[in-house]
C-alpha cells in the first residue's frame, strides 16, 4: 500500500506550511526575488522559476521536503503509516510495549516512594546557584546517589522481548531463538543490495585512508574525500550530502555532513532560544530523572577511557533532553505511549496524571551513550543538542521500544538470528549445544548501536553507514560478522563467561572491513 501522490503533496505542503520559521522566511524571500530586477513581468514564470533555482531558495525547500519524507514517513516504515501508525504493529507485541510501560511507570513510582523524594519539584535558590555555578562541571555536583538504581537495564529488555509469542503459531513451528514471532527479514542478498557500496569492495575512508587514490595517485584518499566534502557541504543539498557519507566521512566534516543529512545544520534563533529555556527548567526544577541521568552518565561514559572527559557536555545535553517536550511528538508515530506519574498528593484517577518525564523517556542503563559520540563531533553545545535529539528521534527510540517496524528492535534481533542461523550454522549449533542464545550475546550492542563498545571513530564510520542509508540494519549484519570472525575462538571454549570473554573487547575490530567480508559473495557460510 502506497499513498496516492496527490494525498503525499497535500500532507508536504500542509506540513511545511506548519514549519515555522522556514515558511515565513521561505515567502519572504520568495517575494523578494518576485520584485527584483531579475524577473521579467512579461515572462514572469520562466524568469522567476530561474532565479528560485539560483537563489538557493529550491534547494531549501528539496531539504525540507527530504527532512519530512525521511522523519515522518519513511523513517516509520512506509509512506501509508503516518496516517495510521498505531496500526502498523502486531497486536501482540503492541501486548508486551504497553505492559512493559506499565512496568516502567510503576517502577517510576515506586522508587519515588521508597526513597521518599519528589518525581518533580522547583529547585530553592541556593540549588538554582549552584547548578548555574556549576554548569560547564556539573559531573562535580555532590550527590548522594547511591539509593537511585536504573529503572531497567538492556538485560532486562531482552528478557522481555523473548516474551514475545504469536499466539496463531503452532508450537512446531517456533523458532529456535529468543525471537519467537514470525517476521519478515532481509536476507544476505537483500542486504549486498541494500549496502552495495561496501558488497563491491569499493573505497571508504574506514579502509585506509592513507593509500593513494585511484582518481589521482598523486593525493590520497583521505585528501580526496576532504575536497569533495568541502564541495558536497557548499552545496547545501541534504541528499547529497546523504550519498557523500557511503564512503565514510572526514572527520573535520562530519558534523557539517551529519547536520545536513538530519536537518540541523542551522541553528536558528528559535533553536537557541529552545536551548536555553531547556537549561532554565534544568536550573529552575528538580526532577527525580535527574539524578538517574548523571548516575548513569557516572556509570557508562564516566567509566570509559574514551569518553569520561566529556561527562559534564553529557550531562547538559541529557538533563536538556528529559524536559524537551518536543520529544513527545515521537509518539504520534510510535506504537508506544509515553510514562506518567500520579500528581503529589492526588489520587491514582486519569485526571491526576501527568506525563513523566516531560520528554516521555525513561532513561535505562546504558541510555547515556546514545549522545556520548556527538560529542566527538560538535563543540557548540547547541549544535550538539539538536543533532543528537534530530538522530534519536530518526533512530535510537526504535532501539528501546517493542514494535513490528522494520527498523525496530524486534526485527534487528530476528535479522542477527536469521544471518547466524542462515549463515553460521555450525556456530549456531554450537552455542545452542551449550544453551547460549547467540543473541544474548550481542544484545548489548544492537540496544545502544555499538557506542561505547567500539573505538569512536570506528563507531562514527558505522554511524556514517546508517545515516547514508536510513538503516540500523548494519547493526545486525555487523554483529552477526563480529560472531563469524571470532567463531574458531568461540568454537574452542565450552561456558558461557569463556564465550563472553571471547567477545568483551571490540577495540581492535575495524567497522569497515569486516562489513566489506561478510557482504562479499561466498564468504560467510
Amino acid at each position: 500500500m502506497t499513498m496516492p501522490q496527490e494525498d503525499l503533496a497535500d500532507y508536504l505542503t500542509t506540513e511545511i506550511r506548519n514549519q515555522d520559521p522556514l515558511h515565513s522566511e521561505l515567502l519572504r524571500d520568495l517575494a523578494k526575488l518576485a520584485s527584483s530586477p531579475m524577473v521579467n513581468e512579461e515572462d514572469f514564470h520562466a524568469t522567476f522559476l530561474k532565479v528560485v533555482t539560483h537563489s538557493g531558495i529550491e534547494t531549501r525547500l528539496q531539504n525540507a521536503v527530504f527532512h519530512l519524507m525521511r522523519r515522518k514517513i519513511f523513517g516509520l516504515g512506509g509512506l501509508h503509516n503516518h496516517l495510521n501508525p498505531r496500526q502498523t504493529s502486531l497486536s501482540h507485541v503492541n501486548k508486551f510495549q504497553q505492559q512493559w510501560e506499565r512496568r516502567i511507570s510503576k517502577s517510576i513510582n515506586s522508587m519515588a516512594s521508597e526513597l521518599g523524594v519528589c518525581l518533580a519539584k522547583v529547585r530553592c535558590q541556593e540549588e538554582q546557584d549552584e547548578i548555574l555555578h556549576k554548569w560547564t562541571e556539573l559531573s562535580t555536583l555532590d550527590l548522594d546517589l547511591s539509593p537511585f538504581r536504573p529503572v531497567y537495564s538492556p538485560k532486562d529488555f531482552l528478557d522481555i522481548l523473548a516474551q514475545i509469542s504469536s499466539p496463531n503459531l503452532a508450537e512446531h513451528c517456533r523458532p529456535w531463538g529468543v525471537i519467537s514471532i514470525p517476521l519478515s527479514v532481509p536476507n544476505l542478498d537483500h542486504l549486498r543490495e541494500k549496502f552495495s557500496e561496501l558488497a563491491k569492495g569499493e573505497s571508504h575512508l574506514g579502509l585506509n585512508p592513507l593509500t593513494s587514490s585511484s582518481e589521482d595517485p598523486g593525493i590520497t584518499i583521505e585528501t580526496e574525500r576532504y575536497n569533495l566534502g568541502q564541495k558536497v557541504i557548499a552545496s547545501n543539498h541534504a541528499p547529497l550530502s546523504q550519498e557523500f557519507l557511503k564512503r565514510g566521512a572526514p572527520h573535520s566534516l562530519r558534523g557539517q555532513l551529519w547536520s545536513q543529512v538530519l536537518g540541523s545544520e542551522m541553528c536558528s534563533k528559535a533553536d537557541v532560544e529552545h536551548y536555553q529555556a531547556l537549561k532554565d527548567s534544568v536550573i529552575q526544577h528538580d526532577i527525580m530523572i535527574d539524578k538517574l541521568i548523571i548516575k548513569d552518565v557516572q556509570l557508562t561514559a564516566g567509566n570509559d577511557d574514551n569518553y569520561f572527559v566529556f561527562a559534564d557536555v553529557l550531562l547538559q545535553t541529557l538533563l536538556c533532553f528529559s524536559r524537551d517536550t518536543k520529544i513527545l511528538d515521537k509518539f504520534q508515530y510510535s506504537s508506544s505511549n509515553p510514562p506518567k506519574a500520579i500528581l503529589r498528593g492526588k489520587h491514582s484517577g486519569l485526571e491526576n496524571m501527568v506525563i513523566y518525564p516531560p520528554n516521555g523517556i525513561v532513561p535505562f542503563h546504558g541510555f547515556a551513550m546514545y549522545a556520548a559520540p556527538f560529542c566527538y563531533v560538535y563543540a557548540d553545545p547547541v549544535q550538539l543538542y539538536m543533532t543528537f535529539r534530530a538522530f534519536y528521534l530518526q533512530f535510537c527510540y526504535k532501539l528501546h521500544e517493542m514494535s513490528a517496524d522494520p527498523q525496530g528492535i524486534v526485527s534487528l534481533c530476528a535479522l542477527f538470528e536469521h544471518l547466524i542461523e542462515t549463515h553460521e550454522p555450525d556456530l549456531w549449533s554450537y552455542l545452542l549445544s551449550l544453551e547460549i542464545q547467540p543473541l544474548r550475546l550481542v544484545f548489548r550492542w544492537l540496544v545502544r548501536g555499538f557506542a561505547g563498545h567500539l573505538l569512536p571513530d570506528q563507531l562514527l564510520y558505522l554511524w556514517d553507514i546508517v545515516l547514508a542509508h536510513d538503516s540500523m540494519t548494519v547493526f545486525p549484519l555487523f554483529a552477526a560478522s563480529i560472531l563469524s570472525f571470532r567463531k574458531d575462538n568461540i568454537m574452542q571454549v565450552d561456558t558461557l563467561s569463556s564465550v563472553e570473554a571471547v567477545l568483551a573487547d571490540l577495540s581492535s575490530l575495524p567497522v569497515v572491513p569486516l562489513l566489506q567480508h561478510a557482504l562479499e559473495q561466498n564468504k560467510m557460510n
